[in-house]
């Protein structure tokens, strides 16, 4: 089937961005189902790309190749084995393919130890999800392969939610390791079950944490905070709202025989404010908050509650202690963060020393040509006061 776009369209699509808009096209050709592979031709019919369309989304088409080469097996194969090659990796824990930044819109894959958590959130990805699989079990043959297709965007997509085994079997909490620490995918937790993408900013901290003070917050399944105890902190605190993810860091921390450590849970925002007033105070602080902001809409409150967060942390790390503070809201620019938190420290009456920026590892690549591709901001900063 053929999809014509209209004559006065942005250079975006023309430029490599992948995703077609309702409104960006003229006409179809023919009917055609959801999640079918559509060619795209521009106003001349000139020759675009193939994709797959869905008329329940306003991101119509998503296009996989640029060439007019049939979408099969094959060209999933071929797909994977450009993403293997791109990471260049013997890493044991990595993700695999990270979306439109890997040309697989729609789709995730990590890969925890032995086994891969694959994620779907696009029709014309599931329509295609059994070449996915057989191609995932013929390039690793991994003991087995969870998918976690739970995000609110398949809804939008026409699609139910899914979770389980889809080959082999495994664990509850996926074992896995990096840099040395063993940590666990949960598979009823968020996302993939867990995050790979600050594991090299983790490791920015190996130099400040030596026999000091450290406060994890927003700690997941406790990253930064199982970093820190390794590279010698005398004492972490783990804080986050949710009590089962505090329950799988506890696991991670005594699979690694980590000692003297605090588990709270609870908001961060009133945390860190009794800690303030009850003149708690740390020399190393990591803030590693959820995406406070889904689309542009709400930017400004996204950027009111990274001010909010990182001031109460600055108000209660001792004199030019450490701040880890990361934003992994795609909507907000790196210079926007640095401007938050800037203001932050001015209102504290504080001076903040940049030591280290950080940001996507090689596994989470970003495609300048798609800025969507461009989520996370990561700044090691000496936070020093003023007078």
């Amino acid at each position: 089937m053929k999809v014509y776009l209209k004559k006065n369209i942005k250079n975006r699509i023309k430029n490599g961005h992948p995703w077609i808009y309702y409104n960006e096209i003229e006409k179809i050709d023919g009917e055609i189902e959801n999640g079918s592979i559509v060619e795209v031709f521009n106003h001349e019919n000139y020759f675009i790309g193939k994709g797959y369309i869905n008329f329940n989304s306003k991101i119509r088409i998503r296009l996989l190749t640029r060439k007019n080469e049939k979408i099969d097996k094959n060209f999933l194969k071929k797909r994977i084995v450009q993403a293997l090659r791109r990471r260049n990796t013997k890493e044991e824990s990595f993700r695999v393919i990270f979306s439109e930044a890997d040309n697989l819109p729609g789709l995730i894959v990590d890969k925890f130890g032995n086994y891969l958590v694959i994620e779907i959130n696009t029709l014309g990805i599931e329509k295609i999800k059994n070449f996915i699989i057989d191609v995932l079990i013929e390039i690793f043959n991994p003991v087995g392969i969870f998918e976690k297709s739970d995000s609110t965007s398949r809804k939008k997509e026409g699609l139910t939610t899914f979770t389980g085994w889809i080959y082999g079997n495994g664990p509850e909490l996926i074992p896995y390791t990096i840099n040395g620490i063993i940590l666990f995918a949960d598979t009823k937790g968020q996302k993939t079950g867990a995050f790979l993408d600050q594991r090299f900013n983790a490791l920015s901290l190996r130099n400040y944490t030596n026999n000091k003070s450290c406060l994890d917050c927003f700690c997941y399944t406790g990253n930064f905070g199982l970093h820190m105890l390794k590279f010698g902190a005398k004492h972490v605190t783990f804080v986050d709202y949710s009590k089962r993810a505090i329950e799988v860091a506890e696991l991670a921390l005594k699979k690694n025989d980590f000692q003297n450590y605090e588990l709270i849970v609870g908001n961060a925002f009133d945390i860190l404010k009794s800690f303030y007033n009850s003149s708690k105070f740390f020399d190393v602080i990591s803030i590693d908050p959820p995406s406070f902001a889904k689309s542009a809409s709400t930017k400004q409150s996204a950027l009111k509650g990274y001010k909010e967060i990182n001031l109460r942390a600055m108000k209660i790390l001792k004199e030019r202690g450490i701040l880890a503070t990361s934003s992994c809201t795609q909507v907000i620019s790196e210079q926007e963060f640095i401007n938050t938190i800037f203001s932050a420290a001015i209102d504290t009456g504080k001076i903040s020393r940049i030591l280290h920026k950080g940001g996507q590892p090689y596994d989470h690549p970003q495609v300048l040509n798609i800025l969507e591709t461009q989520y996370l901001k990561f700044l090691l900063l000496e936070i020093e006061n003023l007078k």
